[in-house]
């Protein structure tokens, strides 16, 4: 049987991706919220995909294989960044004439960015409330929850290289969010420390903290725009909007690699 022929479009899906935007108005603008918004679905996609198998690789032992897919989400990053100066070219007016249209959807609604939280170890039972009971999101968030985060793989591998690390925090219920430890501080101390036999470690940490600037960049920047088109309202579905997202520049995946700088 002769098989049907491999075109740009078949093997991307662009004629279900390009159908897949539906404004609710007739403004032109509203397109331009849809792209960007599905752009970062897509992106989100990727970087969870990359984060699991830099978790497995990290859980397994094999670190330095970890560092291409870590460096990877860091671009991504990056780019998902920039895009919120293109979304930041809606002017108040502009969103205003289409906001109505998005009723009560939220960008608290992605399971996504939430599966991304749980598994950089920003554990947060409270966001399951935003899924549907037995949906494939809510499955998957479930599963992310109450696994260890990548946090809690790489604390594991301190372990293994004979670091001191207390039997409760590596026993800890993982579902629940992560407390700093002064022996996890103490580890990565003796790691910057000693960067010459802790090289896999030290690159390990140094990745990660490329990941939590880039988070926590881009939550600012998602800030500036929150605050450049809607100023200090709330946000679609009832959410809090600037006062919230605030907040959130204080949440770290991983504390102890920001605190120990002030000890070297």
């Amino acid at each position: 049987m002769t098989q049907p022929r491999i075109t740009y479009a078949s093997y991307l899906g662009l004629e279900q991706l390009l159908a897949a935007q539906h404004p609710t108005t007739d403004r032109h603008d509203e397109l331009l919220f849809i792209v960007i918004h599905q752009t970062k679905e897509l992106w989100l996609k990727e970087i969870i995909h990359e984060v699991r198998l830099a978790k497995a690789l990290v859980r397994s032992g094999e670190v330095e294989p970890a560092y291409k897919a870590l460096a990877r989400v860091s671009r991504i990053q990056t780019i998902m960044t920039l895009s919120w100066d293109v979304l930041a070219t809606l002017t108040p007016a502009d969103y205003l004439s289409f906001r109505d249209g998005l009723g009560s959807s939220s960008g608290f609604q992605s399971w996504q960015f939430r599966t991304l939280e749980y598994l950089l170890g920003l554990k947060d039972a409270s966001f399951l409330a935003f899924q549907d009971e037995g949906s494939e999101a809510m499955a998957v968030l479930k599963a992310a929850l109450e696994a260890p985060s990548l946090y809690d793989d790489a604390i594991h591998r301190l372990a293994a290289h004979g670091l001191a690390i207390p039997a409760e925090v590596l026993a800890r219920d993982v579902s629940q969010p992560y407390a700093p430890s002064p022996a996890v501080e103490t580890a990565w101390l003796a790691v910057y420390r000693d960067t010459a036999r802790y090289w896999e470690l030290y690159q390990l940490a140094e990745k990660l903290m490329d990941l939590d600037d880039a988070l926590l960049t881009w939550r600012h920047k998602h800030i500036l725009t929150v605050e450049r088109v809607i100023g200090g309202k709330r946000g679609t579905g009832g959410t809090e909007g600037r006062g919230y997202l605030q907040r959130t520049l204080e949440r770290r995946c991983f504390p102890e690699l920001w605190s120990l700088r002030t000890q070297l």
